[in-house]
């Protein structure tokens, strides 16, 4: 709910609720204050929310030890990704909401770097471009708004990694779709499954949990990602410039 509608819902308030709400405070007060003058310590208002705190990071962990699993296969991605990149392919990266966010974190570490000194390399976060985006989100639909660019951008043999929570997002699906026509790798990182995106892409790492501790477990798998592309990198070309698509009845120059 925006803050708008929050407003406008404590104004139609009736006038009992309203009086009860700031009954609220004054109630906790006083029982602070019955407390103490009974020679009794208030009991500590964070504690319950330290064990919530506690209870969020053993979930965590546990996430952790599913991705564990999948080291050999995150080991795998890594030395892929580092021969195409260094042979000129692209990366493509693609989510919604929190791994939208993970997405571009994923293609800034390879623009820019992860860790130490290396050439830059082409990675680009489909969600980046909001004027693409939405021009063919209004034209054709959101489920085309990841499909459509990587029809335009991607070539055989680039590679697109897909994030997603649910794994059930219809664009995210439509993605993995046109990556296979392109002749792209594709790749996903999900929820609990099996679910449709798993089942759409060439390779899947499954990862457990509330959708919280999926998309935690994203960013740990991308740095373990990245720690493995930077290693097998150091030992690659540097990346050669991307070869021009030819227009028919044109010879390259």
């Amino acid at each position: 709910m925006c803050a708008a509608h929050r407003g406008l819902d404590a104004a139609r308030a009736t006038p009992r609720s309203r009086a009860a709400l700031r009954t609220v405070p004054g109630a906790a007060n006083a029982a602070f204050r019955s407390a103490a003058q009974r020679g009794r310590p208030a009991s500590d208002p964070t504690a319950a929310l330290a064990r919530s705190v506690a209870a969020h990071i053993a979930e965590s962990m546990v996430a952790l030890e599913v991705l564990e699993r999948h080291s050999l296969l995150l080991a795998r991605w890594g030395h892929d990704l580092a021969h195409r990149l260094s042979h000129g392919a692209r990366l493509l990266v693609a989510g919604n909401g929190g791994s939208a966010a993970e997405a571009q974190h994923l293609t800034a570490e390879l623009v820019g770097r992860y860790d130490g000194e290396r050439a830059p390399f082409s990675a680009i976060a489909l969600h980046g471009d909001t004027s693409a985006m939405t021009a063919i989100g209004n034209d054709y639909g959101y489920d085309e708004v990841f499909a459509r660019q990587i029809r335009a951008h991607a070539r055989e043999g680039d590679v697109v990694v897909l994030l997603s929570t649910s794994g059930k997002s219809p664009n995210l699906l439509c993605a993995a779709a046109a990556a296979r026509e392109v002749g792209a790798v594709s790749w996903a990182m999900t929820g609990p499954g099996p679910n449709p995106l798993s089942l759409a892409v060439d390779e899947a790492v499954l990862l457990d949990g509330r959708n919280c501790h999926v998309q935690e477990s994203q960013l740990v798998a991308i740095h373990a990602l990245c720690a493995c592309f930077d290693a097998c990198i150091a030992d690659a070309p540097v990346p050669k410039p991307r070869a021009a698509r030819t227009a028919p009845g044109r010879e390259p120059r």
